[in-house]
């Protein structure tokens, strides 16, 4: 009897902290995404070839469900650059450079904090 008590009292305690810490497993996001300019831009499996001009950079990153104000992304860190794609307007996609210098395409996915 005292040890299942004493495991309902760790487990209760340790669900108190990681919701205080805002700790979880995993993300709670459903599609990656980065924010630009009050848009929501989806990451797709696309690369893109050619790159027009540097537009922004992320400046907020987190994989928790929370929304910010500015450049965020529940996958780039903060520093990752956007750019605007040749022959596409920046209202259809953007580009987002990824660490090994490729350039992946992101769809406008509608306003950001809408859905």
């Amino acid at each position: 009897m005292k040890i299942k008590s004493v495991l309902f009292i760790f487990a209760m305690c340790s669900t108190f902290l990681l919701a205080l810490t805002g700790c979880s497993k995993s993300p709670s996001w459903a599609k990656i995404f980065v924010v630009w300019k009050g848009y929501v831009y989806e990451i797709s499996d696309e690369y893109v070839k050619e790159v027009d001009e540097e537009i922004g950079k992320v400046t907020k990153y987190s994989d928790q469900e929370v929304t910010y104000k500015g450049n965020f992304s529940n996958k780039y860190r903060k520093g990752t650059k956007y750019y605007s794609i040749k022959g596409i307007g920046t209202d259809e996609a953007i580009a987002i450079q990824e660490q090994d210098g490729r350039f992946r395409k992101a769809i406008r996915d509608g306003k950001y904090g809408e859905k």
